[in-house]
């Protein structure tokens, strides 16, 4: 067998591949495979990452849906509020809170250690001075209430009522009382349903 027979053997055997075009193919395939690798690790972190969000979402902002109307005006039938279950719960912030096995939205109206007078047209008073309320759009009223005035807030709770004074069953009945500070689930913070009411809750 001759030179050129030898070659044509080669070229028949590698399909007419030279020995560099097949280094360049096994190359271009294992940077291929690499290629895919790296995508298929940059998939899997972001699904991850994604189930993370979304429980971190779940656990920190925590929605409810309003269905009574205690809370109106500030607060309508059917809306749908984010709750934030981090941070600090002042006098003034509208919470949401386990109350048997039903949850429950109202303001807080005073804190730990505080004392509260309500009077009989409905004005209340914390630790002797009259509570300036701009969120009430309704009259004032002493509403449902069967506790004796002044009564001082137990450590870890909150005396809440309704911004529908009139209408709302609350901190001012026995049978409701002051609410723990472990029943509460969070306090509002934005408004998403309706659309045309979306935004801050005051």
């Amino acid at each position: 067998m001759n030179n050129k027979d030898m070659k044509n053997g080669k070229e028949k055997g590698t399909g007419g591949l030279t020995s560099d075009q097949i280094e360049r193919e096994l190359r271009r395939r294992e940077l291929a495979a690499e290629v895919r690798g790296s995508i298929l690790k940059a998939v899997k972190t972001l699904i991850v990452f994604a189930a993370i969000a979304v429980l971190l979402v779940t656990l920190l902002f925590p929605t409810v849906q309003v269905l009574r109307g205690s809370m109106s005006p500030t607060l309508r039938d059917g809306e749908q509020i984010i709750l934030i279950t981090v941070g600090k719960i002042r006098r003034g912030d509208i919470v949401a809170f386990h109350l048997g096995n039903q949850t429950l939205l109202k303001r807080v109206i005073a804190t730990s250690g505080e004392s509260v007078n309500i009077k009989a047209d409905g004005s209340v008073y914390i630790d002797g001075e009259l509570l300036d309320e701009p969120y009430l759009q309704e009259r004032k009223s002493l509403g449902d209430c069967d506790i004796e005035f002044p009564i001082q807030v137990p450590d870890k709770q909150f005396f809440v009522m309704g911004d529908n004074r009139a209408a709302s069953m609350d901190s001012r009945l026995i049978e409701f009382g002051t609410v723990h500070q472990d029943e509460i689930i969070g306090k509002t913070i934005i408004r998403i349903w309706p659309f045309d009411r979306i935004g801050l809750v005051k």
